[in-house]
C-alpha cells in the first residue's frame, strides 16, 4: 500500500496487489490519510471508508477525495476525544471482488465408523457494495487482514455438518454413488451460511476417500470387480511385488509356492477363493 503525497491505493510500487489471490480484505488505518487524500478503487475492489468506528461510504472503482459526510452509513462518530483531534481520522478498507478460491478438509465417520478424509474446493467473491458491508460487519479481522484461511475456518463446521449427515449413514463402500447428494447438501448449507457475510458462493467440488490408504487400494481393488477375499489376495501380491519377491503371483492366485519340491509358501485365504489346492507330495522333486 502507498500513500505518497496523500493518493491512498491498495498496490504496491511494482504494480502488484496488497489483496492478491488469498485475501479477502485489508485495512489500511494511519494518520497520513486526512480530508482532501485520493482513494484509489481498483476494478477488482470495493473500498470502505471509516472514521472513528463510523461507515462513511463504499466506493468502486474510481479516485475520489476524502470529505466527510454530514451523516454516516452505519455508527456514530465520537466527538470531543483527544481535544477534536484523534491519532488517525479515516480508515480505509479494501475488499476482494475477484473470485477466490477456498479449500476445506476434515473427517466424517461412515456407517461402520470407518474414518472418511474429505476435501472441498469452492470459489467465493463479494458482489455488491451491500455485501461489502455485511463482510466487514459479520466477519472481524485478525490484524489488518481478512485471507481466504479465514474463511475457511468459518466455514469449516458448516461443512462438516452437511457432510456428516449423510455420510454417516451410509456404508463405506456406497458413500462415492451418493456423491452428488453430498455435494448439494454441501452447497446449499454453505452457501446460507456464507450469505450472513455478504459472501456469494460459486462453483463447489466435494472428494471423499478413505483416510487409510490400505483401504482406499482394498476398495479401488473392490471396484474393478474383485470380491473381498481376491482384492485382499491381490493386495498382498502387489505389496510383495513392491519388495521383488517371486511368490508374489502366487499369493495373488491363492497357491503354494515351493522351492526344490518342497512346499515353502502357503497362500489360499479358505475354501471360499473356490481355487483347487494341491500340494506337492513329499519327496518330490528330489
Amino acid at each position: 500500500m502507498a500513500i505518497t503525497r496523500q493518493v491512498i491505493t491498495s498496490l504496491n510500487r511494482d504494480g502488484s496487489n496488497l489483496l492478491g489471490a488469498t485475501r479477502v480484505a485489508i485495512r489500511i488505518a494511519d494518520e497520513n490519510i486526512v480530508s482532501g487524500s485520493l482513494l484509489t478503487v481498483e476494478t477488482n475492489e470495493f473500498c470502505v471508508l471509516k472514521a472513528r468506528g463510523a461507515v462513511l461510504n463504499v466506493y468502486e472503482t474510481g479516485q475520489y477525495a476524502l470529505t466527510t459526510p454530514d451523516k454516516p452509513l452505519l455508527g456514530s462518530i465520537a466527538q470531543g476525544f483527544f481535544g477534536g483531534n484523534s491519532p488517525w481520522v479515516y480508515e480505509v478498507i479494501y475488499i476482494n471482488r475477484s473470485k477466490l478460491l477456498i479449500r476445506s478438509q476434515g473427517m466424517a465417520t461412515s456407517a461402520e465408523m470407518a474414518e472418511m478424509a474429505y476435501q472441498v474446493d469452492y470459489y467465493i467473491h463479494i458482489d455488491t457494495r451491500e455485501a461489502a458491508l455485511e463482510l466487514i460487519t459479520h466477519l472481524p479481522f485478525n490484524g489488518n487482514v481478512i485471507d481466504a484461511a479465514e474463511v475457511a475456518a468459518y466455514a469449516g463446521p458448516a461443512i462438516e455438518q452437511a457432510i456428516n449427515q449423510i455420510v454417516q449413514v451410509t456404508p463405506m463402500e456406497h458413500i462415492n454413488e451418493r456423491i452428488s447428494d453430498i455435494r448439494e447438501a454441501v452447497k446449499g448449507h454453505l452457501a446460507d451460511f456464507l450469505a450472513t457475510f455478504g459472501i456469494l458462493l460459486n462453483d463447489l467440488k466435494v472428494l471423499i476417500l478413505p483416510k487409510d490408504e490400505r483401504m482406499r487400494e482394498l476398495i479401488s481393488l473392490q471396484a474393478i470387480g474383485l470380491t473381498p477375499i481376491e482384492a485382499v489376495r491381490y493386495y498382498l501380491a502387489l505389496k510383495m511385488a513392491d519388495r521383488g519377491l517371486v511368490s508374489a503371483p502366487n499369493a495373488a492366485a491363492g497357491l503354494p509356492f515351493a522351492i526344490g519340491g518342497q512346499p515353502s509358501g502357503f497362500y489360499p485365504l479358505g475354501a471360499e477363493t473356490g481355487l483347487p489346492v494341491q500340494v506337492p507330495p513329499p519327496g518330490a522333486g528330489h
